[in-house]
């Protein structure tokens, strides 16, 4: 029987994984990249069985490492190692921290996510609209959000068009910033480039945002950049977030004139959770039609389905912009827009 520190990194991932049992397992696959879980699934396939001693082994550095990983988290490499050599002892310690910075990436600008937001507006409001683009990408949306809503509103849509048509950044631009504002860049960084920012990335911040700052940037980027502001748009609220409406706000959008047929279609392709909150919503009469409309009209596109869902969809977004309907922002508040 091998010794336990003759097993590869790969070994002790399948052997974790089998430990764990095929539901955590699956849970964990949802992180991985496809070469990983390739790798992974063929590793696990070969391995005939684990023997106790080494499931309790595997399981016992796994959490070492996952502890490793919070104090990090909370306080930096030094933090972590001083924590684990009070508990396990200086060789153990220095040994989990090296396993960790072999694969751990330390975000960028780090140290500016765990600063108060107000020292964060006064560190970078007067940089380059890139630079305040590029951080602002790796914040927290909320943090984002804040930032970006006490700019001045010229800046604010510059900075949002840039977040939204980031790509990918070159470590050695991340470096360059950082060192401009006087901070280390974390030296984990493994891949070659950082995915940062996008749409998606801005459509976050903007579902943060103030009402007002909001429909100042859309408003800017309407006119500068037509087709990126209706992608963010088409973002900004989805059909399935009609369950952030309240039950008024629903009645509201389904009184306005929605063919039948197509609420059909558009509820033919959601959750229940949606199907449900509507019928509840709707008198039974015309919900049990609706119903037998969807029982009736067999496979639908999913290209019709979706047509269906973003016309009440653009008419949630214009009873919001007449300020007819309340919906949840982020931080939890309730804003009328």
């Amino acid at each position: 029987m091998p010794d336990y520190l003759d097993y590869t990194g790969k070994e002790k991932a399948a052997m974790l994984l089998i430990t764990l049992g095929p539901e955590k397992s699956a849970k964990i696959f949802k992180h991985l990249k496809e070469d990983e879980i390739e790798t992974l699934t063929l590793e696990i396939a070969n391995t005939t069985s684990v023997l106790p001693d080494v499931k309790e082994q595997v399981l016992e550095e796994f959490y070492q490492i996952c502890i490793a990983q919070q104090y990090i988290t909370e306080g930096g490499i030094n933090y972590a190692k001083s924590v684990l050599e009070k508990a396990l002892g200086e060789s153990k310690a220095v040994e989990i921290i090296q396993k960790l910075t072999v694969s751990l990436q330390v975000r960028p600008f780090d140290f500016i996510r765990k600063d108060d937001v107000s020292q964060v507006i006064n560190f970078i409001q007067n940089e380059h609209p890139q630079t305040i683009a590029l951080i602002l990408s790796y914040l927290k949306p909320v943090q984002a959000a804040q930032v970006i809503s006490s700019l001045a509103p010229d800046k604010q849509a510059d900075v949002a068009r840039r977040i939204a048509l980031m790509d990918r950044t070159s470590p050695d631009v991340i470096k360059e910033v950082e060192m401009a504002l006087e901070k280390k860049l974390s030296a984990m960084m493994t891949s070659d480039y950082a995915d940062v920012g996008g749409v998606d990335a801005i459509v976050e911040i903007l579902n943060s945002v103030d009402r007002t700052t909001e429909k100042n940037i859309m408003e800017t980027l309407e006119t500068e950049d037509m087709d990126l502001s209706e992608e963010i748009k088409k973002k900004m609220f989805v059909f399935e977030d009609i369950l952030t409406l309240d039950n008024r706000s629903i009645q509201t959008v389904l009184r306005q004139e929605i063919d039948n047929r197509e609420l059909a279609i558009a509820l033919k392709g959601s959750s229940e959770e949606v199907q449900d909150v509507i019928f509840q919503n709707l008198s039974k009469r015309l919900a049990a039609m609706i119903r037998e409309d969807m029982e009736y009209m067999g496979p639908v596109r999913k290209s019709d389905v979706e047509e269906a869902q973003q016309k009440i969809v653009n008419i949630i977004r214009r009873l919001q912009d007449t300020g007819e309907i309340i919906i949840a922002r982020g931080g939890g508040d309730e804003v009328i827009v």
